[in-house]
């Protein structure tokens, strides 16, 4: 029975129809808050770290970081999402698919800053003080030595925040939107399905899809970043080789030059 109420909502064009508009809505909520939260938490960590590392005219920017980490990071994001639509973007006309990819971009973005902030912190500070030798400013050799190392770092904890973030989204249906959780309520509601479990397995099947999907991307990101590590040694103690059979060629040609001064 349950088998062909879940078979019922693949095969009937008016319930497929609907789920894969609420299947779109929440990608594209998801998909947009990911992109705010990586750029609002990447901003946050860089700004957190040069504060701490006593950088000039940090003080404002590092205090509002640390109000809106706290404001976020200490608040549900279902009340987030009822200011944002209620008050703060209570707009006549204003799409509410915008306000909650700005609400889930913004909480993502606190979490985000924090993992980025770790990885940051975990990449030697000798390599920050050899590019600043090398005649590099702060931001420059935070940009091009210290985020790269950072990131590998913390792709799995962004990539757990991707997904908590996809899953987050099933609860925009609160402010009016028809997300995919939406559309399987509603289809469940109807007088001829009559039954919420088929239709919110079929919800479950596309976000595990999506979810599993997600973990395979990150799975090869990470792989990906392994080789080119790999390769980036590999290189390394090749050069180290090489200088290392040029000094010695360099002392067997002066212990040549010795050998036959002394003959002669």
């Amino acid at each position: 029975m349950l088998f062909q109420q879940i078979w019922e909502v693949f095969s009937t064009s008016e319930y497929i129809t609907l789920v894969l508009e609420g299947f779109r809505t929440t990608l594209i909520i998801a998909v947009g808050a990911s992109l705010l939260g990586l750029v609002l938490g990447t901003i946050v960590a860089v700004v957190k770290i040069a504060a701490q590392r006593g950088g000039r005219g940090m003080i404002i920017p590092n205090i509002i970081c640390d109000v809106y980490l706290t404001i976020i990071r200490g608040t549900p994001v279902a009340l987030q999402l009822f200011i944002m639509a209620f008050a703060i973007l209570a707009i006549r006309g204003f799409p509410l698919e915008l306000t909650a990819i700005l609400t889930f971009g913004i909480n993502s973005g606190a979490y985000v800053a924090e993992s980025l902030r770790g990885g940051i912190q975990s990449v030697d500070a000798g390599q920050t003080e050899a590019a600043r030798s090398l005649g590099l400013g702060e931001g420059q050799a935070m940009l091009h030595i210290v985020i790269p190392q950072a990131i590998k770092n913390v792709i799995p904890a962004i990539g757990n925040e991707l997904i908590a973030l996809l899953k987050e989204t099933s609860i925009v249906s609160m402010v009016g939107i028809i997300d995919l959780t939406f559309s399987a309520r509603i289809i469940g509601s109807g007088s001829e399905m009559a039954t919420y479990l088929a239709p919110m397995i079929v919800a479950a099947l596309f976000y595990l899809a999506v979810v599993y999907l997600l973990v395979l991307i990150i799975r090869i990101i990470e792989k990906k970043f392994k080789q080119s590590e790999q390769h980036i040694d590999e290189k390394k103690m090749e050069k180290c080789r090489l200088r290392m059979e040029k000094r010695l060629r360099a002392i067997d040609a002066r212990y040549e030059k010795t050998v036959a001064r002394k003959e002669v």
